[in-house]
């Protein structure tokens, strides 16, 4: 008993469909994409964004990510980034996980982990963040904190009174 048909002559003039690997590795790696992207939405969070003609007057407190195009006068309050874009100012006090700075805030910048002020950047206030990157052309007028975490200051704290009392 066999196990396969002969193929008819009308069956011998199709062409053979096969698989090109190239193709089967694009629809692999596609597979892999959806599940990457996935596993990092919790992280990136949606992105709101406060067009270039408006102007809000107000509070921002929440999760997720803000992008800055207008004017805002307020305290922004955030578990996510903040980019403000070349053009754009907020009026108020920043606390956010990272800030990408192309506008200009005025007001001061606490607590972020990554501060990065773009060439058109401008800061009038005080800037307290884990890392600092600065680029050619950013302004910048107040002070700045930036690489000391709260357990280096709390030993830097207990190392200088260790060495007054000795």
């Amino acid at each position: 008993m066999a196990l396969w048909k002969e193929a008819t002559a009308a069956q011998k003039d199709v062409p053979e469909i096969t698989l090109d690997p190239t193709a089967k590795s694009d629809l692999e790696f596609a597979a892999d994409l959806g599940s990457v992207a996935r596993r990092s939405a919790p992280r990136e969070g949606k992105e709101t964004v406060i067009g270039g003609e408006i102007t809000i007057v107000g509070r921002i407190d929440g999760a997720g990510n803000v992008r800055l195009a207008g004017r805002f006068e307020g305290d922004v309050n955030i578990d996510g980034d903040l980019t403000i874009e070349t053009g754009a100012k907020l009026t108020g006090s920043v606390r956010a996980h990272a800030v990408m700075l192309g506008g200009e805030i005025e007001g001061n910048i606490d607590g972020a982990l990554r501060v990065e002020l773009m060439p058109t950047g401008v800061l009038n206030g005080d800037l307290k963040a884990g890392t600092l990157v600065v680029a050619a052309g950013s302004k910048m007028r107040g002070r700045v904190e930036f690489g000391w975490g709260e357990e280096t200051s709390a030993k830097a704290q207990l190392t200088l009174g260790s060495r007054h009392a000795s």
